[in-house]
């Protein structure tokens, strides 16, 4: 049965369409997902939208994150990190416990990390961070020791983030993957 002209082009488009919808939508569950930036806690590397407190720009930051990649390598110092909140993060704010953060990894397990009038050391040495502005470093002081399999992190904004520092590391199974980059809005598009 040969099916007539018209109808074959308009079966064509709409199995082409499908095909590429299960395409996007098994790329986005299996490979990269898109965030947005909802806090001002990464200020000022990832954009959040005014009016929120302490917020840079007008919109917020669209980030994509490769979720494949800590299948394959293990978390690196300095990557800006998509995870899921662990339950202990309902001290920074109702609803936090379980959200998805975005922060950036700064310490590995077994590491002791130590902040001292705003500057981080890992296991007594200075670690460069290049990305922190001046004002926004945290003038507090602490140690944490960083247990196994676990992750320490942290916001660029450290006078404005809620992070390890209150509310302690992030297990492996709950981090999604690293940032890849900023597609959103056209002028911050950035590789991370």
């Amino acid at each position: 049965m040969r099916i007539p002209q018209p109808w074959r082009r308009l079966v064509d488009w709409v199995v082409s369409i499908a095909l590429a919808i299960g395409f996007v939508l098994v790329f986005e569950t299996e490979v990269a997902k898109p965030y947005r930036i909802p806090s001002s806690s990464m200020e000022p590397t990832l954009h959040c939208a005014r009016p929120g407190a302490w917020c840079l720009a007008g919109s917020n930051d669209r980030v994509l994150v490769n979720r494949l990649a800590y299948d394959l390598e293990s978390p690196k110092r300095g990557q800006i990190v998509v995870f899921t909140a662990p339950p202990t993060t309902a001290k920074c704010g109702p609803g936090d416990s379980g959200a998805t953060f975005v922060k950036r990894l700064i310490g590995l397990p077994g590491d002791t990390v130590s902040e001292r009038n705003g500057f981080i050391s890992i296991d007594g040495k200075a670690l460069a961070e290049p990305y922190i502005e001046p004002a926004l470093r945290d003038r507090e002081s602490g140690t944490w020791h960083v247990p196994a399999g676990h992750y320490f992190f942290l916001g660029d904004d450290r006078v404005h983030s809620c992070d390890s520092r209150v509310w302690g590391s992030v297990p492996r199974h709950s981090l999604i993957g690293p940032v890849l980059l900023t597609y959103w809005p056209p002028g911050r598009i950035a590789l991370h």
